[in-house]
């Protein structure tokens, strides 16, 4: 089993600016098949913005995404798990904050993202939320 969130996590960091616009954000999940975004400052992690954010946070209060940025409707200040700390850490941060994915960082510089499913996969491989999690997002229109 898994110690530590290093043996993990999804190594990489896909990052948007504060001010880079919700569709410039959106763009970028879609190209990288992913539902989230790290929003960095430079070096540093100052929110998580996920798909579920855009819609929810701008898109159903009918704002205008190409001029709502990143950095307003992002979850800021993250927690954040380091690479050696133990899988169990990243667990409790989860539980204990109702949150699905952790920016990993490493002497300030993002370096990953551990989730709900990356955990799932290392604690139970066999059980359904790992199966998802390991399974090719749905593409097709409308879907």
């Amino acid at each position: 089993m898994a110690e530590f969130v290093k043996d993990v996590m999804t190594p990489g960091v896909v990052a948007v600016r504060p001010d880079a616009s919700l569709v410039e954000a959106a763009q970028l999940m879609r190209a990288q098949n992913i539902g989230d975004v790290v929003v960095a400052d430079g070096q540093d992690v100052v929110g998580v913005l996920t798909d579920r954010d855009i819609t929810v946070r701008a898109v159903a209060d009918g704002a205008d995404p190409l001029t709502v940025s990143a950095g307003t409707v992002c979850t800021p200040d993250p927690l954040v798990v380091a690479p050696d700390d133990p899988v169990s850490a990243a667990v409790t941060l989860m539980r204990e904050h109702a949150v699905r994915r952790l920016p990993v960082v490493e002497n300030g510089l993002p370096v990953g993202i551990v989730t709900l499913g990356d955990l799932a996969e290392a604690q139970d491989p066999a059980s359904a939320l790992a199966d998802i999690s390991r399974a090719e997002p749905d593409t097709r229109s409308g879907a």
